[in-house]
């Protein structure tokens, strides 16, 4: 079996370009406000690929940077002044936050009409009711799409997720779960992860481990979507599957770098677009 590689780039640039030309098709005038605290190396590449493709679709982005010493009350103090803003149609929150910031209570104070991240409590509460007008968190949504992509049938498969964080594991399998598969979450208390993903249908692991999930772990046939983004010591970017070993027996698996990652920028393009069309009644 040759597994079909999921190419990531591929899918966000048809999304980009989707975006790209509703905008100009429609006059609209998007913005996006990224706000960045601390110091952290990987946050400001994210915020830098977001604000270059914010520029590639025609959506205005603006940074707001804080040091890692900034108030949680600052902090909430910028958000109300964007939530009140008229010009900007999306807020997005890069994380993590230093460890003074209460990362609930930033979120929570995001509007939910523009919050394009998808984390409020509204938006997940209505995401997980199928109500539209929600935003769907950017990486679940991309993976969505992805699954798309391949022409899959969710209804019915089992979906194993190995990893469930509030920001892709718990609302990826609330999504998945409204297509009718049947969710299997493991996390770090999981005992035999292997007596779970041997079972997978499709497996999507979300954990931060080099190569945790190895050939002997999946079944033939398997889809594999791998969102961990890893460091070798000689500083190449890995994710948490053997990719090499599992692509022999897959279906289909996503490369890292190059698969998901992608998607998630798309996807937030997408999100912020939807916003403003929203704020604009437009359908």
């Amino acid at each position: 079996m040759v597994a079909t590689i999921i190419d990531g780039k591929k899918l966000a640039k048809k999304i980009k370009e989707q975006v790209k030309k509703e905008i100009e098709e429609k006059g609209l005038r998007a913005k996006l406000s990224l706000i960045l605290a601390g110091k952290d190396e990987a946050s400001k590449v994210y915020v830098r690929r977001k604000h270059n493709a914010c520029e590639e679709v025609g959506i205005l982005s603006d940074h707001r940077f804080f040091d890692e010493r900034v108030s949680e009350q600052r902090l909430l103090e910028e958000i109300r002044k964007l939530n009140t803003d008229d010009s900007v149609s999306g807020i997005l929150v890069q994380l993590p936050l230093p460890g003074q910031i209460d990362v609930k209570k930033v979120l929570n104070i995001i509007a939910p009409e523009k919050d394009v991240d998808g984390f409020h409590p509204i938006n997940v509460g209505k995401s997980s009711m199928k109500q539209k007008e929600g935003f769907l968190p950017c990486t679940p949504l991309g993976i969505l799409k992805m699954l798309e992509s391949l022409k899959v049938e969710i209804e019915g498969k089992n979906v194993v997720l190995v990893g469930a964080s509030n920001i892709v594991g718990k609302p990826l399998g609330i999504m998945l779960l409204n297509q009718n598969a049947t969710i299997t979450y493991c996390n770090k208390y999981t005992k035999n992860l292997k007596e779970h993903t041997k079972k997978a249908d499709i497996l999507i692991v979300a954990v931060g481990k080099p190569k945790l999930i190895t050939k002997d772990m999946v079944k033939e046939g398997v889809i594999v979507i791998d969102i961990g983004m890893n460091r070798t010591p000689d500083g190449k970017l890995v994710g948490d599957v053997d990719f090499d070993e599992v692509k022999k027996i897959a279906l289909a698996i996503t490369p890292v770098p190059g698969g998901v990652g992608p998607m998630t920028v798309a996807c937030l393009m997408e999100n912020t677009l939807k916003a403003e069309k929203q704020r604009k009644g437009i359908e």
